[in-house]
């Protein structure tokens, strides 16, 4: 039997990407939390209770079902023993045993995960950032700087040399307010 699971992830907070793309593979049956977070995720330790000897389970990736490379090799341990396999989609990895893989391509789809675990890690905590206020990018220049600095270069006294020296400000940015 094929079992979905999904799991919720910047780009697709709702699952309903996953769901589609599990449906389509045909699962009967799909498992889907209800949290992105890697703590109390209630609905893999159900699909591991309820997949039995023969069972596939698909995700849509593999950060979907584990969030470290840790993380995955205990997961894929307990799948074994159990007798289940495991299909991820988007890096075409079947782990039934009749499947084999060039050295090369097991490290791509590693070396791919740990991007994917890294990157969502990464947005989820610029997310949280973000609603707390704070503010990401290069800090601003100071009002007064930018102000004297236009008004230095409109005066057309001063070199831009100059104006940089006396305000901070640099050419390309000076231009930048100066198209505003």
């Amino acid at each position: 039997m094929l079992i979905g699971y999904a799991r919720p992830s910047i780009e697709d907070p709702d699952c309903k990407i996953q769901q589609a793309l599990l449906k389509n593979t045909g699962c009967a049956e799909v498992f889907i939390e209800t949290h992105a977070s890697p703590k109390k995720r209630e609905q893999l330790h159900n699909l591991l209770a309820k997949a039995a000897f023969g069972d596939k389970i698909v995700v849509s990736k593999l950060y979907t079902f584990a969030d470290s490379t840790r993380h995955l090799v205990e997961l894929l341990d307990k799948l074994e023993t159990a007798g289940t396999s495991l299909f991820s989609i988007h890096e075409s990895i079947d782990t039934n045993h009749g499947q084999q893989y060039a050295f090369t391509k097991i490290l791509h789809c590693l070396a791919e995960f740990q991007r994917d675990a890294i990157s969502e890690k990464t947005k989820a905590g610029l997310s949280v950032a973000k609603e707390k206020g704070a503010v990401s990018g290069r800090p601003r220049k100071p009002d007064e700087n930018v102000k004297k600095a236009i008004e230095m270069y409109n005066s057309k006294q001063y070199s831009l040399a100059e104006i940089k020296e006396k305000t901070g400000i640099s050419k390309s940015t000076l231009y930048r307010y100066l198209e505003y």
